[in-house]
């Protein structure tokens, strides 16, 4: 099952109601998904260079102490907005120092998301809920992505909800399922470094892409190559810091359908996920092709 839903504004007069047309998006997936959900938003703040979304199972956890302590070790300030569950930390450190940092200091603590723009929430529960939860019909920004997850071969735990990012500004929702991730997972550990903090078969999908992207494949060439790489059956939305990416695989046996107006694209695992957005009624609607990269974005 799980739902899928990604908006991206290609009207900047409309990024001010980011939030508010997104909502009722990802609500309308509630039935393909009611464990959990996860948003994540590209927004850039310009006041610091990187930040980080992270998290933590204790409520009282202390995020000041924790900036202040980052601040200190790494040499220049760090600060912390808490959000619910999760706390916004920003800063001049790159954010490789400021993970490699976390995860020395306080291994309990989940990274969510890092990079410059984007901010990842998820949680356990009522994807109305986490909406809520976290505020997001009020947020602002240039394209958010969201899941809606019904575990099928992992707990229902906060850091096994989609999105997963494992490299700055990118993150990735799945609907479907991988067949060879156990031993992708172990090749990308082994051979490009790469962390892992749950068992969820997305997870390895998004650190696969970002190792081709640091060996230098544009987005699209990364998508192209996941779909030789990567066996099963799967829809995969990729946000980036400057816009998103869509495909499915050469089956494309998990629904998809997408529009698009001057103002917007949107993607979704059905259409009623789409039917309340602006400007719906006109615009061009179609179910992307198998095994076929669709992009958007400002560069």
């Amino acid at each position: 099952m799980c739902g899928i839903v990604g908006l991206y504004l290609k009207n900047p007069e409309l990024e001010p109601r980011l939030g508010e047309l997104f909502c009722p998006m990802l609500a309308e997936m509630t039935d393909r998904g009611p464990d959990s959900a996860g948003i994540a938003v590209y927004r850039d703040d310009g006041e610091y260079k990187s930040k980080m979304t992270v998290y933590s199972s204790d409520p009282e956890f202390d995020w000041d102490g924790l900036a202040a302590e980052a601040g200190r070790d790494l040499g220049t300030p760090v600060t912390a907005d808490r959000v619910s569950t999760h706390a916004i930390l920003r800063s001049d450190a790159s954010t490789r120092d400021l993970r490699a940092w976390l995860q020395d200091s306080y291994p309990e603590v989940r990274a969510m998301s890092a990079g410059g723009a984007l901010e990842i929430y998820k949680e356990v529960g009522l994807p109305v809920d986490v909406m809520e939860q976290f505020g997001i019909g009020a947020m602002n920004g240039t394209h958010a992505i969201g899941h809606t997850r019904m575990a099928t071969e992992s707990a229902v735990t906060t850091e096994g909800a989609h999105p997963f990012n494992t490299g700055d500004d990118l993150c990735l929702v799945h609907n479907g399922s991988l067949s060879n991730h156990h031993r992708l997972r172990e090749w990308l550990r082994r051979h490009a470094g790469m962390v892992f903090q749950t068992q969820n078969d997305s997870e390895v999908a998004a650190a696969y892409l970002t190792w081709r992207l640091r060996e230098g494949d544009t987005l699209s060439q990364a998508l192209e190559a996941a779909l030789k790489d990567l066996d099963g059956f799967y829809t995969f939305a990729v946000g980036t810091r400057d816009g998103f990416s869509v495909v499915r695989d050469p089956i494309a046996c998990k629904h998809a359908i997408m529009a698009e107006t001057d103002d917007w694209v949107a993607i979704a695992t059905e259409y009623r996920a789409l039917a309340r957005l602006p400007g719906v009624d006109a615009a061009r609607v179609w179910e992307p092709k198998p095994a076929t990269v669709y992009s958007w974005g400002r560069a």
